[in-house]
C-alpha cells in the first residue's frame, strides 16, 4: 500500500514539474544598415565635366635622329604655318650630303664617259647601262641626303599655340619622338568621360549645354561630335568629344568645363543607396523600419532614374522615415532588426 501511495505521488510530482515548464523561443534579429528619407531636389540631369581642347592638336617630331641645339618658340606662344620650332645639329646632315654629292659628281662623269665611248665603239650597252643605274642611284642618294638637310628645322604644319614642349637645348632625341603639341586655331571641343549606363542617352540627347567653371552662368550650345567605341581600360568610361558651338575668346584651353545633358530639375523625391532597392515580381521596393517596434515592412517606391550607386525616388516614401540600406535582400516581413552600432549612436 505505501508503495502503491508513493508511486502514485511520485507522478503527481512529475506531472507537476512538467507543467511548471515553459519553452522559451528566441526571434531571429538581423542587423541591417538604415538611413533616415531627406527631402531632397532630384537632378534628372547628368552632367560632366571635362576639359576644353582644340578639335586638331598636332604633336611634331623631327624626321630624323640628333641632338637639339636651338628653340625658338615658348610654351603658350602663337605660332604660324611654316615657323621655326626647334633646330638640329646639322653637321652630321652637311656631311652626308657632301658625301653623296660627291658620289653623284662621280657616277654622272662616268655615266657620260660611258656613252662617249660606246659612241666610238669601245664598250658595249651593257657598260652604258651599268653606269646609267648607278648614276641613277647616286642621284636619288644626293637627293635624298639633300631632303634631310631640311629636316633639321622643325617646323609648325598649321596655325596654332604650342601647348606643350618636351625637349629642351642640348637633348639628343631619336626619329620620330614627339618635341612640341600645339593645338590648331579654330574649333573647341570639351573632353569628358561618360559611364556606360549613360552612353546611350548622351548619343541620343537633343541638345547639350556647355559651362565654364571660371564663368558662371556663361552658356555654350554643345553638340556630340565624337564618342570612343570603346572604353577607358582604367577608368571603364567612354570619352566623349563635344563641340562649342559659336566659341568665343572666353573659352580658352584648359578650361575646367561641365557638359549638361537636358532635363527636369524641378522633380521633389529623394536620393537612396542603390543598396536599399530590390525587386519583387518587376516591383522596385524597400524596408521601412517601424521606430517603435523596430519590425520592417516592404513599400512599393517608384523611381526616377539611377546616378551611379544613387538611386533617385519619385514617389513611396516619406521625409522622417527609416529605410535599411544593407541587408535588404535578407529580410521578410515583420522581422525584428537591429541597426547598426554606428547609427545607434548617432541618435
Amino acid at each position: 500500500m505505501m508503495k502503491r501511495n508513493l508511486a502514485l505521488l511520485l507522478a503527481i510530482a512529475t506531472a507537476l514539474a512538467a507543467c511548471g515548464k515553459t519553452e522559451t523561443h528566441y526571434e531571429d534579429v538581423r542587423p541591417v544598415r538604415t538611413v533616415v528619407v531627406k527631402p531632397d531636389g532630384i537632378a534628372t540631369t547628368a552632367s560632366y565635366s571635362g576639359e576644353v581642347r582644340a578639335r586638331r592638336e598636332a604633336q611634331l617630331g623631327f624626321r630624323l635622329a640628333g641632338q637639339i641645339v636651338e628653340r625658338y618658340v615658348e610654351l603658350g606662344q602663337a605660332v604660324k604655318a611654316g615657323q621655326p620650332l626647334l633646330r638640329l645639329d646639322g653637321r652630321d646632315v652637311a656631311l652626308q650630303q657632301a658625301s653623296a654629292k660627291s658620289q653623284f659628281d662621280k657616277a654622272r662623269m662616268d655615266y657620260e664617259r660611258a656613252q662617249q665611248l660606246r659612241g666610238q665603239g669601245f664598250v658595249s650597252q651593257t657598260n652604258v647601262d651599268a653606269a646609267k643605274v648607278a648614276f641613277d642611284a647616286a642621284r636619288s642618294q644626293y637627293n635624298l641626303s639633300s631632303n634631310q638637310g631640311g629636316y633639321t628645322v622643325l617646323k609648325a604644319e598649321r596655325a596654332g599655340v604650342v601647348t606643350a614642349i618636351n625637349a629642351e637645348v642640348g637633348q639628343v632625341v631619336a626619329a620620330g619622338t614627339p618635341v612640341v603639341k600645339i593645338a590648331e586655331q579654330g574649333e573647341r571641343e570639351v573632353v569628358v568621360s561618360v559611364p556606360e549606363s549613360r552612353v546611350e542617352e548622351l548619343r541620343k540627347a537633343a541638345s547639350l549645354t556647355v559651362e565654364l567653371w571660371a564663368l558662371p552662368g556663361k552658356r555654350y550650345a554643345g553638340k556630340l561630335r565624337e564618342l570612343a567605341p570603346d572604353t577607358d581600360p582604367i577608368t571603364r568610361t567612354y570619352a566623349a568629344r563635344v563641340s562649342v558651338v559659336e566659341a568665343d575668346e572666353a573659352l580658352r584651353l584648359g578650361m575646367t568645363a561641365n557638359v549638361r545633358l537636358p532635363g527636369d530639375e524641378s522633380l521633389s523625391g529623394f536620393t537612396l543607396p542603390l543598396t536599399a532597392i530590390y525587386d519583387r515580381d518587376g516591383q522596385p521596393k524597400v524596408w521601412v523600419v517601424d521606430s517603435k517596434t523596430n519590425r520592417v515592412s516592404a513599400r512599393p517606391v517608384q523611381l526616377a532614374g539611377v546616378r551611379n550607386d544613387v538611386v533617385l525616388v519619385a514617389g513611396g516614401l516619406k521625409a522622417g522615415e527609416t529605410v535599411v540600406t544593407a541587408g535588404a535582400h535578407l529580410l521578410h516581413a515583420n522581422q525584428l532588426v537591429r541597426l547598426a552600432e554606428s547609427q545607434l549612436s548617432r541618435k
